[in-house]
């Protein structure tokens, strides 16, 4: 499947899709409410991971929030039953009941790596999309949280599941329990996000780590993502042996061969999926 030119933007009225070379970079465009999830919002991320894993010239995606925010969570009035922008989209989630469970990453893993670059508000839906990323970079006034319970809610996104998997099960449930804001600093303390940068600088980091990611080889980089979430909850027996059957292809591909070449000749690889 061919690329989109890059730097042209498209997506729906709360999903922005663009290609930086080979990077899918998705942006949650609705700042007026700090990128609330909304109906044109979640068919936009579905479409932008189904795209991503379509099409072999992205390597990986970056995920990101207009307006100086990520994103606020769901849209409380829509959860109350008031509807949602966007019923042009109606007709998707009807099709597809699923969808907005696979636009949160909640029941979709992209093949590719997913990066996150917050700025401003990642909370609650926020916070639980997340999770579901591989790699999280934060701009150092950020916030972070789960406040589903103080609201008397459950975070349903994955979080009872995901988070203790994800960091220590006493700071898991710390964030779960208490439903109080994080700041990035301490997120990145008790190991949510890897990086804190400057406000307003998340993107360009997590661009120049997207990157690197797309100077590795494309096929090793996807059997790599694919073993470390497969293997999660095996044993170290049937993880090593899960491992092994993953990775040994990956050593008789063209690709491997060039990256063998190309370090001997001290020369750049180049790598075609092959």
């Amino acid at each position: 499947m061919g690329g989109t030119e890059s730097g042209t933007e498209r997506g729906t009225e709360h999903l922005s899709v663009r290609r930086e070379g080979a990077t899918l970079v998705l942006t949650l465009n609705r700042p007026e409410a700090k990128n609330a999830l909304s109906l044109a919002m979640l068919v936009g991320l579905y479409d932008g991971w189904v795209e991503a894993d379509e099409d072999d010239g992205i390597r990986s995606i970056v995920l990101t929030g207009a307006g100086g925010s990520f994103c606020a969570g769901m849209d409380l009035k829509a959860l109350a039953g008031k509807g949602m922008e966007g019923e042009q989209h109606r007709d998707r989630l009807k099709a597809d009941p699923d969808l907005h469970w696979k636009a949160m990453l909640r029941h979709h893993r992209p093949r590719k790596p997913v990066i996150a670059a917050v700025e401003g508000y990642c909370v609650a839906g926020g916070t639980e999309i997340l999770q579901g990323t591989d790699i999280r970079v934060a701009g150092e006034s950020a916030t972070f949280g789960l406040f589903e319970v103080a609201r008397g809610l459950f975070p349903i996104g994955g979080s009872t599941v995901r988070l203790p998997r994800q960091i220590p099960r006493t700071h898991a449930l710390e964030m779960l329990l208490t439903g109080r804001p994080y700041s990035a600093a301490e997120a990145a303390a008790i190991g949510l996000i890897g990086h804190v940068v400057p406000d307003g600088t998340a993107l360009e980091k997590a661009l120049v780590i997207a990157e690197q990611i797309n100077a590795c080889g494309p096929l090793a980089v996807e059997a790599v993502k694919a073993s470390v979430y497969e293997t999660a909850g095996m044993t170290e027996a049937d993880g090593l042996a899960a491992e092994l059957k993953r990775g040994w292809p990956v050593f008789d591909t063209a690709d491997a061969k060039e990256g063998s070449r190309a370090f001997a000749e001290k020369r750049a690889p180049v790598f075609r999926r092959a």
